[in-house]
This record gives C-alpha cells, structure tokens and sequence, in this order.
C-alpha cells in the first residue's frame, strides 16, 4: 500500500482564512497543506490534500484513496452532519479514518453535535483551530507504522 495520506475538506473550505476568522482563524487551506506536507516528509508519507464543495466529488476522492492512500484524514465540513453518502464511502475503505474539525462542534448549534463520519472514524481531533491538522498526521503516523 501507498505511504500516501489524502486529507479531503469539504465545502466551504476553500474559504479558509477569509471566511469567519474569528471562528476559523487566519491560517488558509494552502498553509494546512504545507504544515502536512512537511510532517509528511518526517514521517515518511506524501500528502494529498484535496478539497470540493460537491459531495459526489468527496465520495470520489474516497473511492479513489482505496486504491492509493494509506490513510484519510477528512474534515468533512458541513456534510459531517447530513452525508450518509460519505459515510457510505468511507465504509468501503479499509485504512484508518481520522476526523478533523477546526472549531469545536459541540460549542456551537446543536444540529452539529452529531456527525455521520464519526461512526467511521478511528479517531476525532475538534477545537484545535488547524493545528488539529497537524495532530492528526501525527496521530495516522502513529496508526501506520
């Protein structure tokens, strides 16, 4: 199997840094991909970082880390709470599955204390701002070795 990890985002995240700052911090998704990228390398995996505002394209993406990903770390955005269809794909594939979540769900809306993705993930890292990106790639190296 690959030493590759895909981190998949989900919708909105694109935004990163420019939407709601206060919530999200000022950190973009490029800066998420560079900080995995370099704990990639000590670790000794490459990172594929992928982001889509379209749930077929994350169930694709899922798909496709079957074939080519040791490991997924998704932030699954706003689908966590509504995406059986992600939870579907998810279940299909057979490495470790870690979720991230920059703020703390379960300090915000009720609606998003629940997460579809949860009942596959091995682990859930919220409320670290990115850096939960970062304690995540520590965590699937830890998983993987």
């Amino acid at each position: 199997m690959s030493k590759t990890i895909y981190i998949l985002n989900g919708p909105n995240l694109n935004l990163l840094g420019k939407r709601e700052p206060d919530l999200y911090g000022h950190d973009t998704l490029a800066d998420v991909e560079t900080a995995c990228a370099n704990l990639g390398n000590e670790f000794g995996f490459s990172v594929n970082l992928m982001q889509s505002n379209h749930e077929g394209e994350i169930v694709e993406m899922i798909h496709d880390a079957r074939e080519h990903a040791a490991g997924i770390i998704i932030n699954p955005a706003a689908y966590t709470h509504t995406s059986v269809a992600i939870l579907d794909a998810l279940q299909a594939f057979e490495g470790p599955v870690l979720e991230v979540h920059i703020s703390n769900v379960y300090k915000r809306e009720a609606f998003r204390h629940h997460s579809y993705v949860s009942q596959r993930a091995d682990g859930v890292i919220a409320g670290f701002g990115v850096e939960g990106y970062s304690l995540a790639m520590r965590r699937m190296a830890s998983l993987l070795a």
